[in-house]
């Protein structure tokens, strides 16, 4: 864990707390219950002092006929307590962590991109799953334990004492030992519960890895290289989890030892003190059954500690990740934006992922409504980032990015980015409906709309010869549909927002050159009448473009139409003719015609 990224112990404990705030009622309720189910465990030890001195030896037999009936309404009231408290509990605590797992996981989505892209996926869904999991059993189970065997411990502490204070001064004395045992092992679990869940994470992300890529392992035959992986991690994850059984087991051990070696001291003191007439062999077999109870709290105690330290180690990870704020927030008073035009203005931007090196450095660009620009560059560049600026993914390091006018980072996040749409390189599809993905995020609109939208990326009359047409399942990430139909898909889910600013990334990168025209005239559909930035895999794609773009190392390097920067002969055209006699024949022989 990151040194940014701890939560004291003691700051843990009132978040937790300001969780439950909501649902206090219910939990003073569960309170009230505990309280009473703790008191109906109190009671029968006391009632074997009855049994021994009035029925066994004084005859009593009215005591004999009323104790039977007085245990089973005792622990009727006690199983009655015991539901209410556990219902009540259980309530509330799964309440709050519902509610902790949907602040995290909005936290996650509204997180920095530089944090998202730099952790492994699986380790933050591990967040989101399995420490809020381990959580839930501390807000539940341990919370519960920890209250109602307080609250009998105590109260069998009470009665000892009121039997034979001399005897409860001397177990008492051996107590001690037995705390600072717990202590040690809380310290130690709490540094175990830590490591399981780092390995529990580490397993996630190897686990979500493998399956997100399994085209790759498949293509590259590496099965049995990514089972390794899991193996090796696999094997981290239980080491560590033995290394908690075994300071469990260590605990439980000691504390059993000394407890039965408390227990032999009273049985000989007090047998002393029954011979000698100073305590009655009620008392003794009362004061000896709550002893033989209290085992029952402390031993509760050394899981409750185990599950505690988990549990909290748990909680550490989950508020040290909401504890990272944000670096893209909506401005406290946001500038309206209303409905733009489209104009674009990037004013002296600097901006770097790492400090101290640069990605971008002092670009200057004004792009008109309506216009098309096309950047262009080698690889590593700086074209997508500088995009990126643009619907806010990032805020530059200095200068700034205008739309119409206006500073992206003074305006409203959300109202800015409805009116920018975007085609990534690698366009994902969720898993539903082709009408649910053209329409994602405006389950408002009408299927005309999404049709129209359909229509202009050239998709509609694919979609209709469907058996089930717009109703068709796409399937998990759009693995039922080709790389071009998943691109014009992603073409009418920017377009049909009617965006007054086209990001077209990389759109076509990953096709042959037959999809990629047809997607090439569904991106061309698709700009008309909006500001557009064309970022191009292939040169020849970008010909009619009103400027080219041409980015190095951060900097633009030069810019203007096709015709200008080949007549340059500077780094466009060598760009251009690198990749131009890389092409397939007809290919090249189709530019040479135009």
């Amino acid at each position: 864990m990151n040194s940014k990224e701890k939560t004291t112990p003691r700051s843990v404990y009132p978040r937790l707390l300001a969780f439950a705030g909501p649902y206090k009622k219910r939990f003073f309720l569960a309170l009230a219950f505990m309280l009473l189910a703790s008191a109906c465990t109190v009671v029968p030890p006391w009632l074997l002092k009855n049994v021994v001195d009035e029925v066994l030896i004084e005859k009593d037999l009215a005591m004999l006929n009323t104790l039977p009936l007085l245990l089973v309404a005792l622990f009727a009231v006690k199983g009655l307590a015991s539901y209410g408290h556990q219902y009540l509990m259980n309530w509330v605590g799964q309440n709050v962590v519902m509610d902790l797992r949907l602040r995290l996981y909005d936290h996650l989505q509204r997180m920095s991109l530089r944090y998202l892209y730099g952790k492994r996926l699986g380790e933050l869904m591990s967040r989101i799953t399995n420490d809020v999991t381990i959580l839930q059993n501390l807000v539940t189970s341990v919370v519960v334990n920890l209250i109602v065997q307080s609250v009998t411990f105590l109260g069998m502490v009470g009665f000892l004492f009121y039997i034979n204070w001399k005897l409860t001064l001397i177990t008492f004395a051996i107590l001690p030992l037995t705390f600072l045992i717990l202590d040690r092992a809380a310290k130690k679990l709490r540094i175990v519960g830590h490591a399981i869940q780092k390995e529990l994470a580490a397993l996630s992300a190897v686990v979500q890895e493998a399956f997100g890529a399994i085209r790759i392992v498949r293509s590259f035959a590496t099965e049995d290289l990514e089972l390794g992986r899991f193996r090796r991690t696999n094997s981290d994850n239980f080491r560590a989890v033995m290394k908690g059984v075994q300071v469990q087991a260590v605990l439980t051990g000691l504390i059993e030892v000394v407890l039965i070696a408390a227990l032999s001291v009273i049985l000989w003191l007090g047998g002393r003190e029954v011979v000698r007439g100073e305590l009655s062999p009620g008392e003794l077999i009362a004061f000896l059954g709550y002893l033989g109870f209290l085992v029952q709290p402390i031993r509760v105690f050394t899981s409750v500690v185990s599950s505690m330290q988990l549990g909290l180690a748990a909680a550490d990870r989950i508020f040290s990740l909401l504890d990272i704020p944000g670096e893209i927030t909506t401005p406290a008073d946001p500038r309206p934006l209303g409905v733009l035009k489209g104009r674009v203005t990037f004013k002296n931007v600097s901006f770097s992922y790492v400090a101290d090196t640069p990605v971008l450095s002092k670009i200057s660009l004004d792009v008109l409504p309506g216009e098309r620009i096309a950047l262009v560059g080698p690889t590593g560049s700086g074209k997508s980032t500088l995009v990126d600026l643009i619907p806010r993914f990032y805020d530059p390091d200095s200068g700034s990015v205008l739309v119409d006018g206006t500073d992206v980072r003074t305006v409203d996040l959300r109202e800015l980015r409805k009116q920018i749409g975007i085609v990534p390189q690698e366009s994902l599809l969720l898993k539903g409906t082709i009408a649910f993905n053209i329409s994602y995020g405006l389950p408002e609109l009408s299927p005309g709309e999404i049709e129209s939208a359909a229509k202009i990326a050239g998709i509609h009359t694919f979609i209709s010869g469907l058996t089930d047409g717009y109703l068709t399942e796409v399937g998990e990430r759009g693995v039922t549909l080709s790389g071009g139909q998943r691109q014009r898909i992603a073409i009418a889910r920017a377009v049909v927002r009617n965006p007054r600013i086209l990001i077209l990334d990389e759109a076509t990168s990953s096709l042959d050159l037959e999809v990629e025209r047809q997607v090439q005239e569904a991106m061309n559909a698709a700009m008309k009448g909006r500001t557009s930035f064309l970022i191009a895999h292939r040169l020849s794609t970008i010909r009619n473009a009103d400027r080219i773009i041409v980015i190095d190392k951060g900097m633009i390097a030069e810019q203007g139409s096709h015709g200008e920067l080949m007549a340059q002969g500077g780094l466009y055209r060598r760009l251009y003719d690198l990749q131009f006699f890389r092409e397939e024949p007809e290919e090249r022989q189709k530019g040479e015609q135009r």
